[in-house]
């Protein structure tokens, strides 16, 4: 689910690194926000609402909304929008628990 060839853009090599989300091995490009990595893996789906459990995805992509609150690293709340990908990180899910920091 990325853009590899394009018939005017070109693309610098990139550093691929590994990360888990919710126990699950995904690959995504070092430095790139969470949330891209998580979308080229073609997660779709980061965290339900609190009270209906309504699916949440990626949505204001700047901070701004809590759509994209997940625990990173034992971190809860963190916004991946904005959170730079690393090698090894520990993403999970937070279903609608908890307050915005």
């Amino acid at each position: 689910m990325r853009i590899v060839n394009h018939p005017i853009l070109t693309f610098p090599k990139q550093d691929m690194v590994t990360f888990t989300l919710n126990g699950q091995t995904i690959e995504g490009v070092a430095g790139e926000p969470i949330a891209a990595a998580l979308h080229a893996a073609d997660v779709k789906v980061l965290r339900h609402s609190h009270g209906r459990h309504r699916p949440r995805g990626l949505f204001c992509a700047i901070g701004n909304c809590s759509s994209c609150l997940m625990t990173v690293d034992k971190i809860p709340n963190v916004r991946v929008c904005i959170e730079p990908l690393r090698a090894g990180m520990v993403v999970e899910t937070q279903e609608g628990k908890g307050k915005i920091v």
